[in-house]
């Protein structure tokens, strides 16, 4: 399985947003994430890292 979790960054902490994470978009400043189970967000956030290997994104949050 491929899938990651995703996790936004808030004051210096990493809060889980979403669990095995299939699709990840930006679109328009915006992150749109879906999971395995249909289940989708729209994050007023920015891509910071990826990591395949520990299946993690970590997003940021824009203003």
């Amino acid at each position: 399985m491929c899938e990651a979790n995703a996790y936004l960054e808030r004051d210096g902490k990493e809060e889980l947003i979403m669990e095995s994470v299939d699709i990840i978009e930006p679109e328009d400043g915006k992150v749109f994430i879906r999971n395995i189970f249909g289940e989708q967000k729209v994050l007023n956030s920015r891509i910071k890292k990826i990591s395949l290997i520990d299946h993690k994104i970590l997003l940021e949050e824009v203003g």
